[in-house]
């Protein structure tokens, strides 16, 4: 995220103030949603999947897109589904999840929480299997 601003949680006490920066949001809901039984994997773009592949290690932020407005908190969240399932109630799910977690670990309500379907995750088949030639 481009923008570097801090959401401020709490009111102003004696002993300071509690900011959350987006990139933390961004984690939560990253993680909350991959947990969703029916998500096959998160979108990330090309530079975050080599980097996922090379270093080895996971960006729980990929595929999380959080806006901070003066109406509220908009999470957009780009998933691939497992084939076979259904969308509607595996996507209920993701709201469901990613609103409980930011609740439990920040106490900040979330306007809005959009779930966008990019791809859908096949099976290989037996004959795709058979094709791969093994070692390469």
């Amino acid at each position: 995220m481009s923008e570097n601003h801090l959401l401020n949680v709490g009111e102003d006490s004696s002993l300071g103030k509690v900011e959350i920066a987006p990139e933390v949001i961004e984690v939560i809901a990253g993680i909350a949603a991959s947990e969703v039984e029916g998500v096959a994997s998160m979108r990330g773009n090309f530079a975050s999947g080599v980097a996922e592949r090379l270093g080895g290690k996971k960006n729980h932020g990929k595929g999380i897109k959080v806006e901070l407005s003066d109406e509220g908190i908009v999470i957009d969240i780009y998933v691939v589904m497992d084939f076979g399932i259904s969308i509607p109630q595996t996507a209920q799910q993701i709201q469901d999840s990613t609103r409980q977690a930011l609740k439990n670990m920040t106490a900040l309500e979330i306007k809005e929480i959009n779930v966008h379907i990019v791809g859908i995750q096949m099976e290989p088949t037996k004959e795709d299997e058979e094709e791969e030639i093994p070692g390469v």
